[in-house]
């Protein structure tokens, strides 16, 4: 068992009931603010957004105490429809606005958690001892790799993707290229006082100890100077052919929908499908296969198969093929079912989460006061 991140399904919905959005909200940019770290169940599709927000509002909590935290979830929500309409062309800039990029590479004390900056170095150790960063610190991360390094954000985007339980390729790219300036035009910095205040450190005179306006002319750091490459590879486990029943249907699971609960009554096989070919494209650490693993044990039936989709056993003999719709796995056969929006029935035609927020902000405030609100237009 993950020790940080319990697998059980009663302890994760236990940590939903604790979720405090009034303190999250004051605190959530502190390294021990009272964050929900219910990242990794939601990305895994184990919960879903609008299952946390329903335990808010049957919790009592009011519409002013929870706004900051539901806008929180929003922002995930948004970057999930980002990537149905931009599809594949999310993984490349979305503006191009690569001002300043030197290189295609990362720094190697990033790899190697040895930048010179504490609570950065500190935050790798956590994130390759357990697989979490806090959101606050992903941030500084990203703004040394891309804005004080001035390496393109891809290749460490994918190294962070790689360690993290919640690896969420739409949050996780978006994010990168929100910090990188390629999201909307504008880079993120953070100086050494941003860092001291938010994750209780004291380092005067660091490379990151100056004015906020002087960081976009100051050359790479010395830490930073010399340069990686990141390649990895999933180590994904051998399996046996699946026993699969010819008269039932296929229920395809995979490593972002992996719901207990999904149809749960219907009498199907249940198969967590593992492609190479996903994972050759989006690399995981061992530490994030064991959480996925550990997680389907909450799946009555499940059976794990390591293979593409097409190499199913009597894959053409079964009554329904049924998935759940996901810009990844668009290429699964047969009916592919919507996933449990926190806010359905919006769709983005655009790159600005407010505009989404203007929309979905209606849709919540109506949840919470419990008044039936119209269908949006897309």
């Amino acid at each position: 068992m993950n020790k940080h991140f319990p697998t059980d399904i009663e302890s994760i919905l236990n940590r939903i009931e604790q979720v405090d959005p009034l303190a999250y909200a004051r605190t959530r940019n502190f390294k021990d603010g009272a964050v929900s770290q219910l990242s990794p169940y939601i990305s895994r599709g184990v919960i879903s957004t609008r299952q946390v927000l329903t335990a808010l509002v049957d919790r009592g909590f009011s519409w002013t105490t929870a706004q900051k935290f539901v806008q929180e979830l929003a922002w995930r929500e948004f970057y999930q429809r980002l990537w149905q309409l931009m599809e594949d062309d999310l993984f490349e800039d979305i503006l191009q606005v690569r001002s300043g990029v030197q290189n295609r590479q990362m720094p190697q004390s990033l790899l190697e958690g040895t930048t010179g900056i504490q609570a950065i170095d500190e935050g790798i150790q956590e994130l390759q001892a357990t697989g979490y960063m806090h959101n606050h610190l992903r941030m500084y991360v990203a703004s040394l790799a891309c804005n004080i390094g001035h390496s393109h954000w891809p290749q460490p985007a994918a190294w962070l993707y790689y360690h993290l339980l919640d690896g969420d390729l739409a949050s996780n790219t978006c994010s990168w290229q929100w910090v990188a300036g390629t999201f909307n035009g504008r880079k993120y910095y953070c100086n050494q006082g941003n860092i001291d205040k938010y994750f209780h450190t004291a380092q005067p005179g660091s490379f990151l100890d100056h004015a906020y306006d002087s960081l976009p002319n100051r050359p790479i750091p010395e830490s930073l100077s010399t340069l990686g490459e990141f390649n990895a590879q999933t180590i994904l486990p051998e399996t046996t052919v699946p026993v699969l029943d010819p008269s039932k249907p296929l229920y395809i699971y995979n490593a972002y929908n992996l719901d207990p609960n999904w149809d749960r009554d219907v009498p199907a096989n249940r198969i967590l499908l593992l492609e190479p070919d996903h994972f050759r494209r989006f690399p995981v650490s061992p530490l994030v296969i064991e959480f996925i693993l550990a997680l389907a044990e909450n799946i009555e039936g499940i059976q794990v198969y390591t293979g593409e989709v097409q190499s199913i056993p009597g894959l053409r003999s079964f009554p329904q093929i049924v998935s759940k719709e996901h810009p990844a796995f668009r290429h699964y056969p047969g009916i592919k079912q919507e996933r449990t929006w926190m806010f359905p029935g919006i769709r983005v035609n655009h790159t600005s989460f407010f505009r989404f927020w203007k929309q979905a902000e209606r849709q919540a405030k109506a949840y919470f006061s419990k008044r039936p609100v119209a269908e949006p237009v897309p």
